[in-house]
């Protein structure tokens, strides 16, 4: 692929992320990227320290491994014989990698990361060799921050070992990218749980008072997840039923997190739990849409110390709520 088809899908999808105001980071997400590199080759090419320029695009699996196809030229290569005259080396570097990144996304963060793949290198005009095609070993390390959710900036370093003529290479350089799309994806669907028996409430037959009655939801969620637990449908289920039993009842299914990681990210965290909730109440379990709002208040209303590990699990929660005027 030619560098200005690489630029191309670069700026495409920097132009994709700005229309569709995506969100960034996380599962999901995808990140582009151009980038310059300081090039030392290995002595068997005989050629000159150059630099390699390009762009690549990155696919986060989850929120911290990210697979990643880049390309560049190199720029600035010339054969090194000891002659007078030098001849300028043309050539290219394709390379796939997976990508473990450290530390939380969010704004302002700072993330570091380790990399293994592999690369296709192409060197053209090299002195005795002439064209050179090999395929190496990479391994790099560096780190990442985040300016905004979508902007940003990266250092690193790249090892290089050919498979073909068992030569190392480094190269040093920077980065800037774009961050777009991403977050925690859609709960899984869970086996439906054994059926509760719904509550029977008879009249009497005199006509007493009317009596309020209210049924409490209280979902616990690990650590940075938006996944309801197993362990956690029964209770789901016992509050839809109660909904479809009174009709007429609506609620606001409130999502809250820990206060690990920064206000922002926390804020969607909240989002995506109570929305995955409100999922479980609507498709698995028949309530209506209507009669289910989804709400997140991030870290603003704890409930425990976040201090300790203990606290901030009992922090990690989705509430609700249902009343209903009955007659016994």
């Amino acid at each position: 692929m030619k560098l200005k088809n690489t630029l191309g899908v670069v700026i495409a999808s920097v132009l994709a992320a700005t229309s569709v105001n995506a969100l960034a980071q996380g599962q999901g997400a995808v990140e582009t990227e151009v980038f310059a590199k300081y090039y030392n080759p290995d002595s068997i090419h005989n050629s000159t320290d150059g630099a390699l320029v390009g762009a690549g695009i990155g696919y986060f699996l989850t929120d911290d491994v990210s697979l990643n196809l880049s390309h560049g030229v190199y720029r600035g290569l010339e054969a090194d014989v000891g002659f007078p005259s030098q001849k300028d080396i043309d050539g290219s570097l394709t390379s796939l990698d997976a990508t473990y990144h450290f530390g939380l996304p969010g704004a302002r963060s700072l993330r570091p990361y380790a990399s293994v793949g592999f690369a296709h290198q192409e060197l053209d005009n090299t002195f005795q060799r002439g064209q050179n095609k090999t395929t190496m070993a990479t391994a790099g390390a560096g780190v990442k921050y985040y300016v905004t959710e979508n902007v940003v900036l990266r250092s690193g370093v790249d090892a290089m070992y050919g498979l073909d003529h068992e030569q190392t290479e480094w190269m040093a350089g920077v980065g800037v990218g774009v961050n777009f799309g991403g977050g925690s994806a859609a709960p899984a669907p869970m086996p439906v749980a054994a059926p509760a028996p719904a509550p029977v409430y008879e009249a009497p037959a005199a006509e007493p008072a009317p009596e309020l009655v209210r049924v409490e939801l209280d979902v616990k969620f690990d650590f940075d997840k938006a996944q309801v637990k197993p362990e956690s449908f029964g209770d789901i289920q016992n509050l839809a039923e109660f909904m479809n039993q009174f009709p007429q009842t609506t609620t606001v299914v409130e999502g809250h997190t820990d206060a690990v990681g920064t206000d922002a990210y926390n804020q969607r965290l909240s989002e995506r739990r109570a929305t995955a909730v409100r999922q479980v109440l609507v498709n698995q379990y028949g309530v209506a849409g209507e009669r289910v709002n989804a709400v997140g208040y991030g870290e603003s209303r704890p409930v425990a110390d976040n201090a300790t590990e203990a606290g901030r699990a009992v922090n990690r929660r989705v509430e609700a709520e249902v009343e209903a005027q009955i007659v016994r």
